[in-house]
């Protein structure tokens, strides 16, 4: 894209981790000079396109960064994303420093790295033990767990967790299964839930996205993180026992 072209562009921020936080600076270096314009309303995970319709405009070249398209998008719309359908895209963060033809800093790469391939993804990059846990806090507040959160996820290991067949199981007290999957790290087979979701982390993810590919299309099951990486589905479609089975 042209640098003029760039200047009709409007960037939409999807739901916050510290990757969008890292793409919100960037876009704010570049708003500042009079490159850019973006909108970025706070979202959660599962954010939608409908949360940005009032700002659609034909004229207007719009780029929606990990947003649901769960509406008609604008005539002219750029998608960024590396989730589900395009997991084997690069980093969101990569593809808008492509898009704007910058260079990544080390600590964006490894913002880079955390968000497409977790701690093994920075591991690979050279990343010490304290950057690693610098990264992994970071991105667990930027996706909004509180202190208390970081003190359920200890309640529920010392409480709700159970290892069968070398598959850990985990009733999660905190909505936050970060906080939970970053001090079990490092494991092969885990699998947290709470009322509302499940998600599994570790060998074979990718044939859970085969296995409920229709719930997947309808955005009600999601994955990412290449064959070792995460699945997950809203409770209401499944149960404890049937990914168990299918784990085993």
């Amino acid at each position: 894209m042209k640098d003029k072209e760039l200047l009709s562009c409007i960037f939409l921020l999807g739901g916050h981790d510290l990757e969008m936080l890292e793409i919100r600076n960037i876009l704010e270096r570049k708003n500042l000079k009079n490159e850019v314009d973006f909108y970025d309303r706070n979202l959660t995970w599962g954010a939608k396109l409908s949360s940005y319709k009032d700002c659609f405009d034909d004229d207007k070249t719009f780029v929606g960064i990990e947003l649901i398209i769960d509406i008609d998008h604008p005539k002219k719309y750029i998608e960024i994303d590396h989730h589900n359908e395009n997991s084997n895209n690069d980093s969101s963060i990569e593809q808008l420093a492509s898009l704007l033809k910058i260079k990544l800093s080390k600590r964006q790469m490894l913002i880079a790295a955390n968000d497409k391939g977790y701690i093994p993804a920075m591991q690979k990059l050279g990343a010490g033990k304290v950057e690693i846990e610098r990264i992994r806090k970071a991105d667990r507040k930027a996706q909004g767990a509180k202190p208390l959160d970081e003190k359920l996820a200890e309640k529920s290991i010392r409480e709700n967790m159970q290892v069968e067949n070398g598959i850990t199981v985990v009733r999660s007290l905190t909505s936050f299964f970060s906080t939970i999957t970053d001090r079990l790290f490092p494991f092969q087979k885990l699998l947290i839930y709470n009322e509302t979701n499940y998600c599994y982390y570790g060998e074979g993810t990718d044939k859970f996205a085969l296995h409920f590919h229709e719930l997947v299309t309808a955005k009600n099951a999601w994955y990412g993180g290449g064959e070792d990486g995460f699945f997950g589905i809203r409770a209401e479609y499944t149960n404890v026992n049937e990914i168990i089975e299918i784990i085993k």
